[in-house]
């Protein structure tokens, strides 16, 4: 699988680091050692000294915000330079690779590029996710989902299948029924569907009370190279138009671990029932269980019966249904080549 590179990809939340911490991730199958020092500043670096290669996150990060080895001590800062070395003295060639880092939004982003290139001002807006009070906010992640990043995009972008995988809970909202509308421009992909006078899926009823029988629902999937998602999801009712609605919008980030496996970042806010911390423990739960025994295992499968192939090498019958996921995949494969090739990252050129 090729990568693009230059753009932002997710590494934590920020809560996911803490003061004086060091946790280990493989993107892009890069080792990256993320610390946070005593002062809140994060850093990221090869997650290997280059002494014995010991993983620098199983150290830890000193009083001076230096990710310090485990094993024999060295010392490194942000820039990846060794600034310490209890044994003699520093030695001045002695450095691992490091990767500009930015934190935004509750999210620590991580530019796995060339560093000239990196752009702060391109970091995917989820300023949204601010929008709420914690009682109806909340965020989660899976590590190492089974899969390529791909795959769980393609999942997210056509919501037919939630009919079917999630019958019970997010299904039975008409979304089969309904033609995808599929937008590009320079910066994201996006495809929606609009359902009249249709049932609410099963799980509505349990976050929203008193619904009537049928509703409008709208849903709408943007996508933002290489896979920061933002799903919204509104009913509307008696004749209500516009943003006067019950609306839940999720953040589905995915970060390639491996080509065979991906880190999954989700969140979720609404606008409705704010103050009921309760109702948000639910819709939480309720969520990371869906995708953990419904999702993720069906991705796995997907996965497994590929056997290293790839989605175009398989020749997939394509329905109407698939109209943004294999949208993405076209602007996909041109940002790669682009970046290969040098020329300017655009989408809809």
């Amino acid at each position: 699988m090729s990568y693009l590179r230059n753009c932002w990809y997710m590494a934590s939340w920020s809560d996911g680091v803490g003061l004086g911490e060091v946790i280990g991730r493989t993107i892009l199958d890069e080792a990256v050692a993320l610390f946070r020092d005593p002062s809140g500043g994060i850093g990221a670096v090869e997650d290997r000294c280059p002494h014995r290669f010991a993983p620098l996150s199983a150290g830890k990060v000193n009083a001076e915000g230096i990710v310090v080895c485990g094993y024999h001590g060295l010392g490194f800062d942000r820039t990846g330079a060794c600034v310490a070395n209890p044994h003699g003295t520093v030695l001045r060639g002695a450095k691992v690779r490091s990767w500009p880092v930015v934190e935004r939004h509750g999210i620590i982003w991580i530019w796995m590029g060339e560093a000239e290139r990196c752009d702060p001002a391109s970091i995917p807006d989820f300023a949204w996710l601010d929008s709420a009070p914690a009682s109806a906010r909340s965020h989660g992640e899976i590590l190492s989902g089974g899969g390529g990043y791909d795959l769980y995009v393609d999942n997210i972008m056509d919501l037919s299948h939630t009919d079917y995988l999630h019958a019970e809970t997010l299904g039975k909202g008409g979304v089969v029924f309904n033609k995808p509308n599929v937008t590009t421009t320079d910066e994201w992909v996006e495809v929606s569907w609009e359902s009249r006078n249709a049932r609410p899926p099963a799980f509505y009823p349990r976050m929203i009370p008193n619904l009537p029988e049928l509703v409008d629902l709208t849903l709408r999937v943007r996508w933002i190279p290489a896979a920061a998602m933002r799903l919204d999801a509104e009913i509307r009712h008696d004749g209500k138009q516009g943003d006067d609605c019950h609306r839940a919008s999720a953040a589905h980030i995915f970060t390639p671990e491996t080509k065979d496996s991906t880190h999954y970042y989700f969140a979720l806010v609404r606008n409705f029932a704010e103050e009921d911390a309760a109702l948000n423990q639910m819709i939480a739960d309720t969520r990371k269980r869906i995708f953990q025994t419904e999702d993720k295992p069906m991705i796995e499968k997907v996965h497994a019966a590929m056997r290293g192939r790839g989605f175009w090498e398989l020749k997939p019958l394509l329905l109407r249904i698939d109209e943004g996921g294999v949208q993405v995949r076209r602007v996909m494969k041109k940002l790669v080549e682009n970046e290969g090739r040098g020329e300017p990252l655009s989408i809809a050129s």
